[in-house]
């Protein structure tokens, strides 16, 4: 694959015949709104039909080049071309190494989407998608489950398209998630059965394949309760997936009000799916920074996989951006891909953050400045890079209605989806 990061005076056709690739084609993958108009630091994604890939991969006590070349179906002379610096006798715990591989990674992947997005959205993306967790209930005082949006045709869709779909319960209420809610229910025994008990009706009358769990912002004292809860939930399940959405934390911080409620040696003992939310480190009214920066992800990700085994891991990417109004950190989401288009829009300049491997431009808008942070192929590319690493069993993303065609399409040439 390629990557080109367009320079001051390049266009678009001239950067079509440098890599015999159709200006049609680089539009189409990168959403760009036309074929007349580019910036300086726009990343475009130019895909191209190499069969070797180069994957990332953190060596282990006891790992050999031979054992190496046997697992990802290539050769000594491979590595060590790709890896010139390496003792090949003497590989060194925790070096990254590249491998040059034809087998691509298998990945299992969940988008989360709301009944009311179109179902073209879903038809589009059924390929690169294992689950869809629908983004439809809530449950009351008594934990009683209940239907925010009707999901009957998004479920059925689903399961006609061999994409799993998960029922996504939350603690949510007049627009926000409730502490006090899930902290009443989760101590109580008998709400907890009401809630696991219409949860299970649900899954059953219209055919879901698990449920999501949302809870978020759990009072810190009923963080044993929670535990008991998935304990409780997972033995209803049965065979079907419990898949647990957290909040990321790099430490046990068991009084914080955000993540206190998180045990996550108890949840990854319980849970099939372990979802970490590595998202919104720059968040809506706070002041701007990337919305997941690479370094905080790494922290994140080796916190996380010291207490939960990597293959139940999935971590968040965004595929939104955030547009802060530099004065007050008055902030409008959008899609990735309108955060891009946006960067076009107004004829600025895309810089690039290395460390946070994250885009970001500024603009300037009557009086206002704003400040964008986004993602693009190349941070993907780097987040992705990450999941291999840690061996982990995949990616969520928020939410399948914010078009991100760099992140599907670079999903689709390097990595099998499990199904």
């Amino acid at each position: 694959m390629t990557v080109h990061v367009v320079q001051y005076g390049e266009t678009l056709w001239q950067i079509a015949n440098q890599y015999q690739f159709p200006i049609s084609a680089i539009v189409d993958v990168n959403g760009l709104p036309s074929a007349d108009l580019i910036i300086p630091g726009l990343a475009l994604y130019i895909p191209d039909e190499t069969i070797i890939q180069n994957r990332p991969y953190f060596v282990k006590a006891g790992d050999t080049l031979w054992q190496l070349a046997e697992r990802f179906n290539t050769t000594i002379p491979a590595i060590l071309q790709a890896n010139p610096s390496i003792n090949p006798t003497n590989l060194d715990s925790n070096q990254i190494l590249i491998i040059p591989t034809l087998n691509k990674p298998l990945i299992a992947s969940l988008g989360f989407l709301f009944p009311s997005s179109s179902l073209f959205t879903l038809q589009n993306l059924a390929n690169s998608l294992t689950y869809a967790a629908i983004v439809a209930y809530s449950f009351t005082a008594q934990g009683n489950a209940y239907v925010l949006l009707d999901d009957t045709a998004v479920v059925r869709e689903c399961n006609r398209l061999g994409v799993i779909p998960l029922l996504m319960i939350r603690n949510f209420t007049n627009e926000d998630f409730d502490a006090e809610l899930a902290g009443n229910v989760l101590a109580n025994p008998n709400y907890r059965r009401n809630l696991i008990n219409s949860l299970l009706r649900f899954v059953n009358e219209k055919k879901y394949g698990g449920v999501s769990l949302d809870l978020e912002f759990i009072p810190p004292a009923r963080r044993g309760e929670f535990t008991t809860f998935l304990n409780e939930l997972k033995t209803a399940l049965g065979p079907r997936v419990l898949h647990v959405n957290v909040h990321a934390k790099t430490e046990d911080l068991p009084t914080n009000r955000i993540v206190g409620g998180y045990d996550y040696q108890a949840i990854g003992s319980i849970a099939d799916i372990v979802a970490v939310m590595t998202i919104d480190y720059g968040y809506p009214g706070g002041p701007p920074n990337p919305v997941a920066p690479l370094w905080w992800m790494y922290q994140v990700v080796r916190y996380a996989a010291s207490l939960i085994p990597p293959q139940k891991v999935q971590i968040a990417f965004p595929l939104y951006g955030y547009d802060w109004k530099v004065i007050d950190n008055t902030t409008t989401a959008l899609s990735v891909n309108a955060a891009q288009n946006r960067a076009i829009s107004v004829q600025t300049v895309i810089q690039y953050d290395q460390a946070a491997a994250s885009p970001f431009y500024r603009y300037v808008e009557g009086a206002d400045e704003h400040r964008v942070w986004f993602e693009d192929i190349r941070s993907y590319q780097e987040k992705y890079d990450l999941v291999e690493l840690y061996q982990l069993l995949g990616v969520t993303y928020w939410q399948l209605n914010l078009p991100a065609p760099q992140n599907w399409a670079y999903l689709t040439n390097r990595f099998a989806v499990k199904k």
